[in-house]
């Protein structure tokens, strides 16, 4: 039996309409408090960086109880001085080894360049000059440097004409180390020396060049040296032979990124070290992109050697 229904009593329809209305609502509401919590933890985290994070100590705290800098010092009486007595004692004077130059332990060689600065002495200038006379000289060293310690080196070839014929001749221009390179052979080995020696990039002796007044391009540096390294070669190879020949060596290899493998990718290569320890101390480094050019059965790929190895 079905009872009538109540004609003021909401279909099922409309409820379903009122129950969306009320869920897009907490929707809405729910994601209005999402909000509001993330934008509170991003002030907590503010402050707590203000409190205890890198900037605290740029922040003023306010302290009824701290004194003032000035109010601290104010009330510190100055402390009383205490009697002082006189100590002499001797000691015996610091020795110097014989090639020392000053009492202060100056020492240098022939080839040091020396300018001398003379300071005439102050009774020689005035009106009374003729009533002195030098009778000897005292020496100060110091040790200087100057701005830069390059020089131009500039050839004067005389032209000459011979009187009957009427012919003209002139010396020959001074033989570079490369054809038609203004660089002195000076200074490729000081370029060498200061790069591998010193440790000193090509780029930083660039900027010395140029704060020395004189402009040259990085990539005549960069083919000097290269040019000057192929030239050394059979120099290397018989050094390195000469360690190969001796009886105990030295070895010690460290990997290294070498040459281009693919599109992104390096090769894995291979530094080794070779030292003389019980000789003239000599380092030969070599580089190789083959693991196993060199092995410890004592041949190698490059040259035959009998040797024991230390690593």
């Amino acid at each position: 039996m079905n009872l009538p229904v109540p004609a003021n009593q909401p279909s099922h329809l409309q409820l379903l309409k009122q129950l969306q209305v009320l869920l897009q609502e907490h929707k809405s509401a729910n994601e209005h408090l999402k909000q509001e919590n993330e934008s509170l933890k991003h002030q907590l985290a503010w402050f707590k960086q203000q409190l205890f994070g890198e900037k605290s100590e740029k922040r003023l705290i306010e302290n009824p109880d701290q004194l003032a800098l000035g109010e601290i010092l104010k009330n510190i009486e100055s402390p009383e001085v205490p009697e002082t007595e006189t100590i002499t004692y001797e000691r015996r004077k610091k020795h110097r080894p014989d090639d020392c130059v000053t009492d202060q332990g100056l020492r240098f060689t022939e080839g040091v360049p020396v300018e001398l600065i003379h300071i005439p002495a102050p009774e020689m200038q005035g009106e009374d000059a003729d009533q002195y006379e030098i009778i000897d000289h005292k020496y100060t060293h110091r040790l200087a440097q100057r701005p830069g310690s390059y020089v131009i080196l500039k050839y004067q070839r005389d032209v000459v004409r011979h009187k009957a014929d009427q012919t003209l001749s002139t010396a020959a221009a001074p033989s570079g180390l490369f054809d038609r390179s203004f660089a002195d052979v000076s200074f490729i080995a000081g370029l060498l020396v200061e790069k591998y020696r010193y440790h000193l990039p090509l780029y930083r002796q660039h900027q010395r060049l140029e704060a020395s007044g004189i402009t040259v391009s990085r990539g005549t540096l960069t083919n000097l040296e290269q040019r000057a390294g192929q030239l050394l070669q059979p120099v290397a190879h018989e050094v390195l032979n000469s360690c190969l020949e001796s009886h105990t060596l030295a070895l010690d290899e460290t990997p290294s990124k070498a040459g281009l493998k693919c599109k992104g990718k390096m090769k894995k290569g291979y530094f080794w070290c070779f030292y003389l320890p019980f000789t003239t101390p000599i380092d030969i480094f070599l580089k190789s992109v083959v693991k196993g050019l060199i092995r410890y059965s004592g041949t190698s790929t490059c040259c035959q050697f009998n040797t024991s190895l230390r690593t």
